[in-house]
C-alpha cells in the first residue's frame, strides 16, 4: 500500500554512477544500473538518508512523496537472496563495479619527503585519480574538468620504465586496449568527454604494434565529432619501451 512518506530521490543529471552511496545503504535499496544509482524498490528504502553524505556530487536527497511502505521483511529477504548469489550484503551493484568508484588524491610526487635525499627517495607516483580504465571513467568525473589528458595503450606503462615521471605528472590518464575493448564505445565516451569536460590538451601514448594503431584513430575521431581543437600529440613506443616517434604536436 502506498503512503505519503520520506524516501530517497536521485538526480540523474548529477549522478555519474560512482557507487559511493551503495555501501552506506544497509538495506541494499541502492544499485548502480546503466551507469546511474537507482532505488531498486521503494519498499526497501527507509528514507533516513544514510547515503546522502557519501555522494560527491550531491545527487541524492530525501523527498516526501507517495511510495510503498518500508518493509523490513522484504529487506531481510532481499539481503538473504543477495547473500545466496554471492553478493556482499552492503554493496549490491547491477551493471556497475565497486572498482569504478571515483576518487581524486594528491600524487606522491607532490608530498614532502623531508630527510630523504634524491638518491634514496623511492620513485614517486604521478597518479591523481581513480579509476584509470577508459571503460570505467564516467565522462562527468570531476577530475576530467580542464584536464591535460593522457590517453595510454595499457601495454605502454609496462614497456616504458619512467612512465610516471616522464608522462603522467600533471595529467589525467585514461588507458585501455582497442584490440580487446569496444571501439565504438571508446569513440562515444571520448566524444562526450571532449564536448563537456573542457579538456585542455591531449597526449596519446601507444605501442608500435598494429593493434595499438586504433587508439589514436579513436581519439582523433572523437575530437572531430566533438569539434575539439586543443593541443594534441602522439608518442609511439617500441616493444622495448624506446620512443621511436617523438611527440608530434598539432
Amino acid at each position: 500500500m502506498k503512503v505519503l512518506r520520506k524516501i530517497i530521490e536521485i538526480d540523474e543529471e548529477l549522478c555519474y554512477g560512482c557507487g559511493e552511496c551503495v555501501p552506506s545503504c544497509a538495506e541494499g535499496a541502492l544499485q548502480i544500473i546503466d551507469g546511474k544509482a537507482r532505488v531498486i524498490s521503494d519498499n526497501l528504502c527507509d528514507g533516513l538518508g544514510a547515503c546522502l553524505g557519501e555522494c560527491p556530487n550531491d545527487a541524492l536527497r530525501v523527498v516526501e512523496r507517495e511510495a510503498e511502505e518500508f518493509d523490513e521483511s522484504a529487506v531481510e529477504a532481499h539481503l538473504e537472496e543477495a547473500a545466496k548469489n554471492g553478493e556482499h550484503r552492503d554493496v549490491i551493484f547491477s551493471g556497475g563495479c565497486p572498482s569504478a568508484a571515483v576518487h581524486t588524491f594528491v600524487p606522491t610526487g607532490d608530498r614532502e619527503t623531508a630527510g630523504v635525499t634524491p638518491s634514496d627517495q623511492p620513485a614517486a607516483s604521478g597518479l591523481t585519480h581513480w579509476p584509470v580504465q577508459i571503460m570505467l571513467i564516467p565522462p562527468t568525473a570531476p577530475f576530467l574538468k580542464g584536464a591535460k589528458l593522457l590517453v595510454v595503450a595499457d601495454c605502454a606503462p609496462i614497456a616504458y620504465p619512467s612512465f610516471h615521471s616522464d608522462f603522467l605528472q600533471g595529467k589525467v590518464v585514461m588507458m585501455g586496449c582497442p584490440k580487446f575493448d569496444d571501439v565504438d564505445a571508446y569513440v562515444d565516451k571520448f566524444t562526450e568527454i571532449f564536448k563537456s569536460a573542457g579538456i585542455s590538451s591531449v597526449t596519446n601514448l601507444y605501442m608500435e604494434v598494429p593493434c595499438c594503431s586504433g587508439l589514436p584513430m579513436i581519439v582523433r575521431k572523437a575530437m572531430a565529432a566533438a569539434g575539439t581543437d586543443v593541443p594534441y600529440e602522439e608518442v609511439v613506443l617500441s616493444r622495448r619501451g624506446e620512443i621511436i616517434e617523438p611527440a608530434n604536436p598539432s
